[in-house]
C-alpha cells in the first residue's frame, strides 16, 4: 500500500515537471552545435569577468539637505605667493558680523623668490592641466574623492637650486578660523590695524611704484585639509599689468560630508568666478589695489558617499547572465 502511494506521488511529480528531459538517444551532436557552444561559453566567461569588474567598482552618491550648523567655526587653508615684499603687504578677514580675523592668528609670512624653478613650473603646469580637464569632465571629481589621502598636497615643493637671488615676493600660508558667515579675505598694501568702523591698512608708507599684485595660488580650501583633493583655485597664477590692479574672486562655499571606504571627513567644496580690473579714479574705476576673495556660505549641505554593489546583487546579475545565455542557445547544445 505504501509502495502504491509512493508510486502515485512520483507519477504526480513527473506530471508537474516543467522542464521535460529529452532522451539521450534523441540527442545528436554536430559541428554547428559545438561552434555555438564554444561561442556561448566564451560569452559567459567574458560577461562574467566584466560583471566582476563592475562589482569591484564603486560610485559616488550625492545627497542634499539643509545645513543646520551655524555655530561652528570655518577653517580657511591658504597658500598664496604675492610678488611684493612681506613688509609691504597685509592679509586679514572681515566678515558680515564686522569681526576681524588678523593674519597673526594663523598665517605665516615667508620671503621667497616669485619665479619658479623648472621643476616647480612643471608641477604647476600639470596642476593647471588637471584643472582644465576638471572643468570639461565633471565626473573626474568622483575619482579625486576616491583617491583622497593617496595623493600629495598641491603645494609646490621647496626650491632646490640654492638661488642667490634675493627674495622679491611673499608667501602667505597657514590657516584661519572664521565665523560661518559671508566674509572677505583680502591681501592688500600695508599691515592691517583695528579701526572703530572696521579696520584699515597702513599703506601710506609704501611707495606706489612697489605695488605689484601678481600672485600665485598654490592652495585655497575651506574646512578640514584633505591631501589629494584639488580645489578650483589651486595652481592659479595672475600677472598684474598695472601697479593699481584689483583681483577679485567671488566664492560660494558648500559644506560637504565625504564618506568613502578610506576616509570620513567634513570639508567644503566651492565654486568661484573671477574678475580683475585696473583702479583708475579719473575713469570711474574705484577701489583698492589688492587681492580680494569674497566668500559666501551655502545653506545646503552635500553628503557624498561611496557606494558598492551588494554581493547578493552581483550573484543575481551573474545568474541572469548565465541563465539567459543557456536559455537562448539551449536548443543548439
Amino acid at each position: 500500500m505504501r509502495r502504491l502511494n509512493r508510486k502515485k506521488t512520483l507519477n504526480l511529480m513527473k506530471e508537474l515537471d516543467a522542464f521535460p528531459k529529452v532522451p539521450e538517444s534523441y540527442v545528436e551532436t554536430s559541428a554547428s552545435g559545438g561552434t555555438v557552444s564554444l561561442i556561448a561559453f566564451t560569452t559567459i566567461a567574458f560577461l562574467t569577468v566584466m560583471e566582476f569588474m563592475v562589482y569591484r567598482d564603486t560610485w559616488m552618491k550625492y545627497e542634499y539637505e539643509v545645513d543646520k550648523d551655524f555655530t561652528s567655526k570655518l577653517r580657511i587653508n591658504i597658500d598664496i605667493t604675492v610678488a611684493m615684499r612681506c613688509q609691504y603687504v597685509g592679509a586679514d578677514v572681515l566678515d558680515l558680523a564686522e569681526t576681524m580675523v588678523a593674519s597673526a592668528d594663523g598665517l605665516i609670512y615667508e620671503p621667497v623668490v616669485f619665479d619658479l624653478t623648472p621643476q616647480q613650473k612643471e608641477l604647476q603646469r600639470m596642476l593647471q592641466l588637471i584643472q582644465s580637464r576638471l572643468q570639461e569632465e565633471h565626473s573626474l571629481q568622483d575619482v579625486i574623492f576616491k583617491s583622497a589621502f593617496k595623493s600629495a598636497s598641491t603645494a609646490l615643493p621647496p626650491r632646490e637650486d640654492n638661488s642667490l637671488q634675493s627674495p622679491d615676493a611673499c608667501r602667505i600660508h597657514g590657516h584661519l578660523y572664521v565665523n560661518k558667515v559671508a566674509g572677505n579675505f583680502h591681501i592688500t598694501v600695508g599691515k592691517a590695524i583695528p579701526h572703530p568702523r572696521g579696520h584699515a591698512h597702513l599703506a601710506a608708507l609704501v611707495s606706489h611704484e612697489s605695488y605689484n599684485f601678481s600672485h600665485r595660488i598654490d592652495h585655497l580650501s575651506f574646512g578640514e585639509l584633505i591631501p589629494g583633493i584639488i580645489n578650483p583655485l589651486d595652481g592659479t597664477e595672475k600677472i598684474a599689468s598695472d601697479h593699481n590692479q584689483m583681483f577679485q574672486y567671488f566664492i560660494t562655499v558648500v559644506p560637504t560630508k565625504l564618506h568613502t571606504y578610506k576616509i570620513s571627513a567634513e570639508t567644503h567644496q566651492f565654486s568661484v568666478t573671477e574678475r580683475e580690473r585696473v583702479i583708475n579714479h579719473a575713469a570711474g574705476s574705484h577701489g583698492v589695489s589688492g587681492i580680494f576673495m569674497k566668500y559666501d556660505i551655502s545653506s545646503l549641505m552635500v553628503t557624498v558617499t561611496e557606494e558598492h554593489m551588494p554581493f547578493w546583487q552581483f550573484l543575481v546579475r551573474l545568474c541572469g547572465i548565465i541563465g539567459g545565455i543557456f536559455s537562448t542557445t539551449g536548443p543548439t547544445f
